[in-house]
């Protein structure tokens, strides 16, 4: 039955309080997979986990620049369902604005890549201490178009998504001797609390600005499809992909919009 493609399955999601994170967790839940929620909102988290059902989904706080916090949200998954299968990778922060190179501190880099290359590594590792020993796995992390298409967004989140890749690809390598597939999803533009927060606004606001730039017109990029995509490269149905950087952004890393070689004079 399609509801329950994840029937079985244990998944910890980090950054899975809000946004991509809270979407894919209610997605993973609808399809029978059992859940930690991990996440530094412990409020939020704590509803989510109340919203979904408390005995198939339990939150624990998780600074995922911490490997002792890593570390233990995985242990939390072993020790109440017995395994892991799903890992997503999610959590992820950015810098409001896009300040140039001359003015850029060192700290606010550092700060971005340390969740975003450093907790993907940490998240890395420790799901594959408990998945090498059952030979299968799927890890998934959110990457970003920015891994992809340069002068989207600031210096720190391009290289930290670019590295991101990189590193997807490099484990995918390592961990397919044990059945592990390592994969990573990269969206184009969504509202989301974390995009609000980074470019101001609203979430209607930031929602037409990327649809104003987006390639694929007459559709709007949701969370709900991002959490559809890790959903398929968590189940069966991805069985046989892994090292791979999904790009879930309507061609727009394709184009070079310069050209307008295919425009309209007359718009339906």
């Amino acid at each position: 039955m399609q509801s329950c493609r994840l029937e079985g399955k244990v998944a910890l999601i980090t950054g899975g309080a809000s946004g991509i994170g809270e979407c894919t967790a209610r997605v993973f839940a609808h399809h029978g997979a059992k859940l930690v929620i991990a996440d530094i909102q412990d409020d939020l988290g704590r509803s989510v986990c109340q919203s979904i059902d408390e005995t198939n989904c339990i939150y624990v706080h998780c600074d995922v620049t911490d490997e002792s916090q890593v570390k233990n949200a995985v242990d939390t998954a072993v020790k109440a369902y017995g395994k892991l299968d799903i890992m997503f990778n999610n959590a992820g922060t950015a810098e409001r604005g896009n300040p140039r190179i001359l003015e850029y501190q060192k700290t606010d880099f550092e700060r971005v890549m340390s969740v975003n290359v450093t907790g993907v590594f940490l998240g890395i590792k420790h799901a594959a201490r408990t998945m090498i020993p059952a030979r299968s796995g799927s890890i998934i992390s959110t990457g970003s178009i920015a891994s992809n298409t340069s002068g989207v967004s600031s210096h720190a989140y391009a290289a930290s998504k670019h590295a991101l890749s990189g590193l997807t690809k490099n484990a995918a390598v390592e961990l397919g001797q044990f059945g592990i597939r390592v994969n990573c999803l990269s969206p184009y533009g969504i509202a989301t609390p974390l995009a609000t927060e980074v470019i101001g606004g609203n979430m209607e606001e930031v929602e037409n600005l990327f649809n104003s730039t987006a390639n694929l017109k007459h559709v709007t990029l949701k969370v709900e499809d991002v959490a559809n995509a890790a959903l398929f490269l968590a189940s069966d149905e991805g069985r046989y992909i892994s090292g791979h950087n999904l790009l879930i952004d309507g061609g727009f890393s394709i184009v070079n919009p310069s050209f307008q070689l295919f425009q309209y004079s007359d718009q339906p």
